[in-house]
This record gives structure tokens, sequence and C-alpha cells, in this order.
């Protein structure tokens, strides 16, 4: 962790047709790509201790998040070679943009959001975005990405 080497950030945006994922994993055998393995799993098999930076999530293809999902729960992954990296040396962070627009609207209509609202106390202020956000995360991931 201690470079900036050590950073592997992955733009989602790059991911949104399902037959990317092999992108992540690397290409099946027989495939054009398959000896340059996958972007993701590669990375980590090279520098274990890294910070995986998955920007913009929710512009993911599905099949991504299924992905995602394994390697959130097992914490490892099986690349298109069939080796197995482990992540358990990884730190994960995942940003997204879910909620940004329900928090605006809120802010213009008047619902106490955002700067000449009356003082009701910074934690009722957070707490009203959080349940917003909160509220358009649970619409669109499903629940056992979210946990």
């Amino acid at each position: 962790f201690d470079t900036e080497e050590s950073i592997v950030r992955i733009d989602m945006s790059e991911y949104m047709e399902k037959h990317t994922v092999s992108k992540l994993i690397g290409a099946p055998p027989g495939y054009v790509g398959y000896s340059d393995g996958g972007t993701l799993t590669e990375s980590v098999r090279r520098r274990p201790y890294s910070l995986v930076l998955f920007d913009e999530v929710e512009k993911a293809h599905p099949d991504v998040f299924n992905m995602l999902l394994q390697l959130l729960d097992d914490g490892r992954l099986t690349d298109s070679k069939g080796r197995t990296v482990s992540f358990a040396n990884t730190l994960v962070v995942m940003t997204s943009n879910l909620g940004s627009r329900s928090v605006q609207k809120s802010a213009a209509g008047g619902a106490g959001l955002g700067f000449g609202t009356e003082l009701d106390g910074e934690d009722q202020s957070y707490s009203r975005m959080k349940d917003l956000v909160h509220e358009e995360m649970k619409t669109f991931f499903r629940p056992e990405f979210l946990n």
C-alpha cells in the first residue's frame, strides 16, 4: 500500500456490456487475449497488497456484479486460467453516484438539505441524506450485494 502502483483503478463505465467481464478475469481458453490474463486478477496476483478501486460501480453490467459478489463473499477470484487469486490482503473500494440526484432534488425542493436551511442539527441532515441514498441503492443493487 506504500506506492501509487499499489492502486488498481478500474473505470466501471468500460464494463457496461456482458462480454466485458472477461477483461477483468481474462478471456476464456481459445479466445484472443487468453494468455494476457485479466486486468483485475493479474494486477492483484502480481501485487497482493493493493487497493482496488471500482470507480462508478453502478455503470457496470449486472454480470460484473456477480463476479464482484464472489470477490466480496469469498475473498478470491478464479481467473480464466484456473488460478485462484486471493484478495485477502487487498482493500476494495467502490465509488458510485447513486443517490446524488435524489439529494440534489431534495435540496432544491426545500427538504432541508444544503446551504440556507434551518439548522436542525447536523446529525438529522446527515441522516436524511443517508436515507435518500440508501433507498436508491436498495432499488439498484440486489440485497446480497448490499448485505
